[in-house]
């Protein structure tokens, strides 16, 4: 992989966008090196990812213009879809991810942390999706995931103005959940891993699988799914030791991911 790199931190991992020349911008390279990336990451002992960008000017930067400029209708269909899919692989890995923000989050890089469970970000950060600007719509699923995240209206106001914003605009509407200096951005997303990561594995991506399917159905139907779901739980050894530690006041809890 030439512009994404994965470290295995144990308990979670770290996938880096490294294209720093151009702001990490998504070509059709970096999204090979990047679902490369996601097959790296072994679901048996890894339990969260943060996705960041190198650098501390840019998380992602947008999509590469300059491979875009020249598609066709074909083209331009197929790189869509070649993003959508891996995002989409994201959007539904069994383990949470993480976006750190540390920098532009623009168009592609603002629809790739949206593909992610949660948002944090520097202080530094910028968001925006560009494209009506650049005579096209956003392709990465930005017109979907940005509704869903913020709602309709802020949603169609930063996409129809192609208007970027900061992180303290970015927290106000929603979009991410923390803005802390720089520095404290990847401690912040490590710390928030190993949180999730000293919780039940098996519980917690039944709970990510219950959040994302159940919001696409009605309440009778998402109850439900919840109910099958919490039922589940109660066939893994994890729930027998993480209800046993409470009842024995433990707080040492060993968690097999069984």
């Amino acid at each position: 992989m030439s512009f994404v790199d994965y470290e295995d931190k144990g308990a979670y991992g770290v996938i880096t966008i490294n294209n720093p020349k151009q702001l990490n911008a998504l070509n059709s390279q970096v999204l090979d090196d990047l679902n490369a990336a996601l097959d790296q990451i072994n679901v048996d002992t890894v339990r969260c990812v943060i996705v960041t960008g190198s650098g501390e000017k840019a998380f992602v930067a947008g999509a590469d213009i300059t491979e875009m400029k020249d598609l066709d209708q074909a083209g331009g269909t197929a790189f869509g879809k070649k993003g959508n899919d891996i995002f989409r692989r994201i959007e539904t890995f069994p383990i949470p991810f993480i976006a750190a923000v540390n920098g532009f989050a623009l168009g592609g890089g603002n629809e790739l942390s949206l593909a992610c469970d949660f948002r944090i970000a520097s202080e530094n950060a910028v968001f925006g999706q560009p494209e009506a600007g650049l005579g096209i719509t956003p392709g990465f699923g930005g017109t979907q995931r940005l509704a869903r995240a913020v709602g309709p209206g802020y949603a169609k106001q930063m996409i129809y103005t192609a208007r970027n914003i900061k992180a303290p605009e970015a927290l106000r509407i929603g979009l991410v959940n923390a803005v802390v200096p720089q520095e404290e951005l990847m401690p912040l997303a490590e710390k928030l891993a190993g949180q999730i990561a000293g919780n039940a594995p098996i519980a917690v991506r039944q709970c990510k699988k219950a959040i994302n399917e159940g919001l696409e159905l009605n309440m009778d139907d998402a109850v439900a799914l919840e109910e099958k779901l919490f039922g589940e739980c109660f066939a893994t050894a994890d729930q027998k030791e993480g209800m046993t530690a409470f009842v024995e006041k433990r707080k040492e809890k060993h968690f097999t991911n069984k």
